[in-house]
């Protein structure tokens, strides 16, 4: 293991950006989010969760696909991936254990058959350097979905003190990384590391949500969770607005459309929400007409859809941002509570 003073970490962040785009937590008008690092910055590791998950460094907000080009009968099809650096190695820095986490659940969406060939090439270049929490607050739930916050996985994980940054390599690529940057690091740090995890376990436990029964959501439940009368009053109040699915690291619903151009035809995809009115609108109508029918769509598809195709890995890790951001107080805790058991009382 390894330890750099915190008065180093900028020539930490240079010396990685020699070589690579380096993305990581920075402040910008009050609120942190992942952004290409540079000279005057405000970088924020200290900042427990960034606003939007780094999703977007796989998985863009918006994102060209290809363009078309039409000259009579002639159609010419550009990559757009041709035009840009996309294909640039980069290190996203700071990345929590919930967010890692997320990312493996969005690796096998992705990287299932058929590959997103545009996700792929992204994971491919990408070094990812986790940061453990030493403050989790009182929305965050990731040990009920089996996340240590307190060892993130990742190609290198790091810890944060007052004093130091704590460095360990765990891949080819975390080696790679730090050999780079074998120069500012020097060896320490167990024993620091070690008290500051068991410190972090204890706050853990006591968090509200920490031991959310999870026992009910399962395949052979399917049925009598999806009838379940409760669905009705918990959607009651839900706006549809989608701030639950854009602050969420592990929603993947996604629209594809075309905008023509004096340029000739652009086609572009964007995040969509299972909670909009029009997501999956075909011809023929919309299969879930209601609010109600959206809603439990969301929550049945992390607690059960998912698990049931995925090996019974759940599509939540417990991040907290939609208990945090929800304006009318409706989140997953809810619905755990709800319809989990008396366990979750």
């Amino acid at each position: 293991m390894y330890r750099i003073s915190k008065e180093k970490l900028n020539d930490l962040y240079a010396k990685i950006n020699e070589t690579s785009g380096l993305y990581i937590p920075v402040k910008r008008a009050g609120e942190v989010n992942y952004a290409v690092w540079g000279e005057g910055k405000e970088v924020s590791l200290e900042t427990l969760k960034t606003v939007k998950s780094p999703k977007s460094m796989f998985f863009p907000q918006t994102e060209n696909m290809m363009k078309f080009k039409t000259d009579g009968k002639n159609i010419e099809v550009i990559d757009v991936r041709e035009q840009f650096d996309e294909r640039r190695p980069f290190v996203l820095f700071g990345v929590k254990a919930c967010d890692y986490k997320a990312i493996e659940v969005l690796d096998k969406v992705f990287l299932g058959d058929p590959v997103d060939s545009y996700y792929k090439m992204r994971r491919e270049t990408t070094t990812i350097v986790t940061l453990a929490c030493s403050r989790p607050e009182e929305s965050c739930f990731c040990k009920v979905f089996d996340v240590d916050a307190t060892a993130p996985q990742g190609d290198v994980t790091t810890w944060l003190d007052a004093e130091y940054l704590y460095w360990q390599a765990n891949t080819e690529k975390g080696e790679a990384l730090t050999a780079l940057v074998q120069e500012l690091l020097e060896e320490g740090g167990e024993t620091e590391v070690a008290t500051q995890q068991a410190q972090t376990k204890a706050v853990i436990e006591r968090l509200p949500f920490s031991n959310l029964d999870l026992s009910r959501f399962t395949p052979e439940n399917l049925n009598a969770l999806f009838n379940e009368k409760e669905w009705e009053e918990m959607s009651e109040a839900c706006l549809g607005c989608g701030t639950c699915t854009f602050v969420c690291p592990t929603c993947q619903c996604f629209d594809i459309r075309d905008f023509k151009t004096n340029e000739g035809v652009i086609r572009y995809r964007c995040w969509d929400s299972c909670m909009y009115s029009d997501f999956t609108l075909m011809a023929h109508g919309n299969s879930r007409t209601t609010q109600m029918q959206r809603f439990r769509q969301r929550f049945m598809h992390k607690l059960v859809y998912y698990p049931s195709q995925y090996d019974g890995t759940y599509s939540c890790v417990g991040c907290g941002r939609c208990v945090n951001k929800c304006p009318q107080n409706l989140n997953i805790v809810k619905v755990i509570k709800t319809l989990g058991g008396k366990n979750n009382d």
